[in-house]
Order: C-alpha cells, then sequence, then structure tokens
C-alpha cells in the first residue's frame, strides 16, 4: 500500500477556494455549500472552469435534494454530511483522489429515495430502457450500487470478490455512458431496479 502526503489549508470564503486549490495544487477541495461572498456550489463551478483536474467534495449539514443534484452535475466528486465520521470523510477523500464518486451513505438513501419519488413515469420508462444493454448480472450489481454499498459490500452480497465487482462496475459506467457510481444508483433508482 502507498501512502500519502495530506495537507490541509483552509479559507474562510468560497471565492479564495480557486486561487488555493491552483497555488497548492489541490488533488482534493472540500468545500462547505455555506459559505461567505461565493457559496459552495458556485465555487465548485469556478474550481472545475479553472483547475479542472482537482476533484471536489461537496460538505453540508443538511441534505437538500436541489444541492445534491446542483454538486454532482456540476461536477463534484461526492456530497457528504459535516456530522460523517472521520473514517467517513477519509475514504470520500481517497475515493475522490483515486478518480471515483462519493455520496455519504447516510446520504444516499434519502436523496435517491427522494429523486426517485419526484421523478415520473416519462423518467423511469427511459431509465429502464438504458438498462437494456445491461446483462442479468450487471443488473445485480447496479441494484446493489442504488443500494449505496461499497464495491466490498456488494461482492459480500452477491458471493463476488470486490475487485470482480470493481469490474462489473466499471463495465456498467462505461455501458450506461456514467461518469461515475452515483449517476449510475441514481440511474438504477428511477427505473425501480431493486425496489
Amino acid at each position: 500500500m502507498t501512502s500519502a502526503w495530506v495537507g490541509l489549508v483552509g479559507v474562510g470564503r468560497g471565492a479564495a477556494a480557486p486561487r488555493c486549490a491552483r497555488t497548492c495544487r489541490a488533488d482534493v477541495v472540500l468545500l462547505d455549500i455555506q459559505m461567505p461572498v461565493m457559496d459552495g456550489l458556485t465555487a465548485l463551478a469556478e474550481l472545475c472552469r479553472t483547475v479542472p483536474d482537482t476533484r471536489v467534495l461537496i460538505l453540508t449539514t443538511f441534505v437538500e435534494q436541489q444541492n445534491v443534484l446542483r454538486a454532482l452535475t456540476g461536477g463534484s466528486a461526492g456530497f457528504l454530511l459535516k456530522d460523517s465520521a472521520p473514517a467517513e470523510l477519509m475514504r470520500a477523500v481517497r475515493a475522490a483522489a483515486a478518480g471515483d464518486a462519493y455520496l455519504s451513505p447516510s446520504a444516499t438513501r434519502h436523496v435517491v429515495d427522494s429523486l426517485a419519488s419526484d421523478q415520473g413515469t416519462h423518467r423511469a420508462e427511459q431509465a429502464r430502457r438504458r438498462l437494456e444493454v445491461l446483462t442479468a448480472r450487471e443488473l445485480e450489481v447496479l441494484a446493489l450500487l442504488g443500494e449505496g454499498l461499497s464495491n466490498a459490500d456488494a461482492g459480500r452480497r452477491v458471493h463476488m470478490s470486490e475487485a470482480t465487482v470493481k469490474t462489473y462496475v466499471s463495465r456498467i459506467l462505461t455501458k450506461l455512458e456514467c461518469e461515475n457510481r452515483v449517476q449510475a444508483a441514481l440511474l438504477a433508482r428511477d427505473a425501480g431496479l431493486g425496489t
């Protein structure tokens, strides 16, 4: 296992985040949604525009569907609640640094359920059509993503190694043209997979 150096630099205003990320050559930035002068979601857009190789995780106190959607569609690598345990925060940072997405397990079910309940039949039909390219086993793995399970937890559930699940996830993302596992999980829920 390789070790990594982690440095923390704090900024008090959202407007300072892009400049600080450039200066520090940050791999991962954690942004609070509520920041003075420039909120975290606006800072996210600026970070994505000016330092596109920097991955951004959004922090918040409350899960609000609109903010989660703006964050994920705006280029965020993940979404965490401020009361997340330190170990979860480190998992999220490592996932983001590795190019993966991370949605806090405590927020996943709420967000996915909110999105699914707010969408009409048309969205569900579109999602089901997109899933037609997947094999039965890929659909099974996708359903577990929709539950917010990690690769290790999904592997235990379906008696596969974590590496095999990771391979399936990569195939699923490619076939569905999703950028990350959060988008795939939302698609699974839209289609009613696993419900």
